[in-house]
């Protein structure tokens, strides 16, 4: 498995019949807390293992830092917080590489294993599955509304415990009940990675944005236009298969198409396994509304009311 469906990782097969996945993620810092920002990176580079159906194996640190500029302190935290997320997720740190860069950047090259005949690939949706996600939206707004001095430490609070906790519970739901697929939802957006889905799948997605659950304070960040730049971009790359239904409020668009920081899953499942993806998501404290389903016709992304 490859790049053709623009999928979370990449598979290779392996001799026993499991497939050996492979995945690399590192970026700048999203908080000012050097050990959170650390556990926020390894959790997202860790997101496309379980995206992908997969337990991760082994992890390799990718660190850039600006030797001179920042004391050693912050870098020593920025890999303990990467460290201790490794270990939750019960992978093994086996070693990785620096360089001296004018910005610090940090991030995990992960390893994990899947059984061949049970990747979750973005071509595996189908026309009257219903869909689930895993964690509510909004990371990319409230983190420029408080690099804009104008969201408080606590009201960003809730964005940092979700961007620091593993997909692994929400995976293991999705193992639990049988799913037909999922994708993480991270820098292209809810919209973007659902018309991952839709192309890849060959279908429509309508999703109910009633139903989507937001971050504290996200919309209160969009409508005052707290907009990252990526939120453009993510826009140019759905293009005119996305569309929005007459009723839905405004900041739709803004937060449809938010790049997330190690966003939830968004798992697409048939419809008479949908009270028991319900209850596997509640019982382990996870967002178990539907949120969309997945229809006939050309692939394409709609926000209904």
């Amino acid at each position: 498995m490859g790049f053709d469906l623009a999928d979370d990782a990449g598979v290779v097969r392996l001799p026993n019949g499991q497939g050996l996945i492979q995945t690399l993620d590192f970026f700048t810092p999203v908080v000012d807390d050097a050990r959170m920002f650390g556990a926020i990176a390894a959790a997202n580079a860790l997101s496309d293992v379980y995206a992908m159906g997969g337990v991760p194996l082994s992890a390799m640190n990718i660190v850039c830092f600006p030797q001179g500029v920042l004391p050693e302190w912050v870098l020593t935290e920025v890999l303990a917080g990467g460290a201790e997320k490794i270990a939750e997720a019960g992978a093994m740190l086996v070693g990785g590489h620096s360089v001296k860069d004018k910005e610090l950047k940090y991030g995990l090259s992960v390893s994990g294993l899947v059984d061949l005949d049970a990747i979750w690939s973005n071509d595996g949706a189908m026309v009257g599955d219903v869909l689930f996600l895993t964690k509510p939206i909004g990371t990319g707004v409230l983190s420029t509304a408080f690099k804009r001095s104008v969201l408080t430490e606590a009201q960003l609070a809730p964005a940092v415990q979700s961007m620091a906790a593993l997909n692994r519970d929400a995976a293991d739901a999705g193992r639990e009940v049988g799913i037909h697929t999922a994708t993480d939802v991270t820098g292209n957006g809810l919209v973007g990675h659902t018309m991952e889905l839709a192309r890849g799948s060959n279908v429509a997605i309508e999703l109910n944005w009633s139903k989507i659950p937001l971050l504290p304070h996200a919309r209160d960040a969009a409508l005052a236009k707290h907009i990252p730049g990526g939120t453009h971009a993510n826009g140019r790359y759905v293009g005119d298969a996305f569309s929005i239904e007459a009723g839905v409020p405004e900041e739709a668009w803004a937060l449809g198409l938010d790049p997330q920081t190690s966003g939830g899953l968004l798992i697409s499942v048939a419809p008479e396994k949908v009270e028991s993806m319900i209850e596997a998501l509640l019982k382990r404290g996870l967002p178990a509304n539907p949120v969309g389903c997945v229809l006939a016709g050309p692939a394409s992304v709609k926000f209904c009311s």
